[in-house]
């Protein structure tokens, strides 16, 4: 009988496709995580993984037993949930996957909030893009998503969360900074600095622009970078323009060295959702923290703003 402990073990591995990251998120060596994948294959006979240098894959057999793994160690968190409920606790692992900016800025105001109403939960954030999210949700390895993207597929139910307002910003010394205007037109031939083709930020620049009759291929992208934090960091010292979420800009705006540019007749936003699959069965803590964040939009979108201003200029 396999050990609900080697169970995990082998799908934390299959998620983290390196046995080095899957023993540190597990809190075991190296040679414990080869154990235990190494038993799993000598008792039952099949390779479960191929070695590629540092990383593993699934091979034909591990993809097989993953579903079913993650059916057993569902169906123990349910159990365990179940054990809780009778002694009227409530606790276990949330984990959520979000997108870059999500995770960052507006995941730690919500979760300490609902840690306050619910100390026995302990909350696991993993960053990743959104097709990474979108794919996690859908295989059910993930319970709930946040993401810059409305997921449309009939088996993932998704909810606004958070407004975000992208902003254009400049060098503090750019010629625009001191009139904090520009058109759509202004951005021909200036240096910008851009997200990856596939980031919300882009996409959502890029749909606001073509009502312009602006393309990508009229900017002057001169560097591409795919951590917004290094984009500000990037427009500070000089290189370039670019957009980047307000959550990102308040740093840079609160001490001076970044200004924010309005583009005349252009206002962008998105909207951050949240995401479940309707299959999925939650645990109570996971059904607890959907609608507590649901019924949180609205604080959101005001105190967000609020701590980060708060956070950067406080001495």
């Amino acid at each position: 009988m396999i050990e609900l402990s080697t169970l995990r073990v082998f799908l934390i591995a299959a998620e983290e496709k390196n046995f080095s990251r899957t023993a540190e998120r597990l809190n075991l060596s190296q040679s414990a995580v080869s154990q235990n994948i190494q038993s799993m294959e000598r008792a039952y006979g099949v390779q479960l993984f191929t070695r590629r240098g540092r990383t593993v894959e699934l091979s034909e057999a591990g993809q097989t037993i993953l579903p079913m793994a993650r059916d057993v160690l569902r169906a123990a968190r349910l159990m365990e949930d179940g054990f809780q409920e009778i002694n009227h606790q409530i606790g276990g692992e949330l984990l959520i996957g979000c997108s870059t900016s999500a995770g960052k800025y507006i995941m730690p105001v919500l979760l300490s909030d609902f840690q306050r109403e619910y100390p026995g939960v302990h909350p696991r954030v993993k960053i990743m893009g959104r097709e990474g999210v979108y794919d996690r949700l859908l295989n059910q390895s993930i319970p709930i998503g946040v993401s810059s993207k409305s997921f449309d597929h009939r088996d993932l139910e998704c909810l606004p969360l958070f407004d975000d307002h992208i902003y254009l910003i400049v060098p503090a010394d750019h010629p625009w900074a001191k009139y904090g205007q520009a058109t759509p037109d202004d951005l021909i031939g200036q240096p910008i600095i851009m997200r990856e083709e596939m980031s919300g930020t882009c996409e959502t620049v890029m749909q606001g622009l073509k009502s312009y009759g602006i393309t990508p291929d009229m900017l002057n992208v001169t560097m591409e970078l795919g951590n917004p934090e290094a984009i500000e960091m990037a427009v500070e010292r000089g290189v370039g323009i670019a957009f980047v979420s307000e959550m990102i800009a308040v740093r840079g705006l609160a001490f001076g060295r970044i200004k924010k540019v309005e583009l005349q007749g252009l206002d962008l936003k998105r909207t951050v959702y949240i995401a479940r699959h309707i299959h999925y069965p939650f645990t109570r803590a996971q059904s607890l923290f959907w609608d507590f964040a649901r019924s949180q939009r609205e604080k959101l979108n005001t105190e967000i703003w609020d701590s980060l201003v708060n956070f950067v200029t406080t001495p």
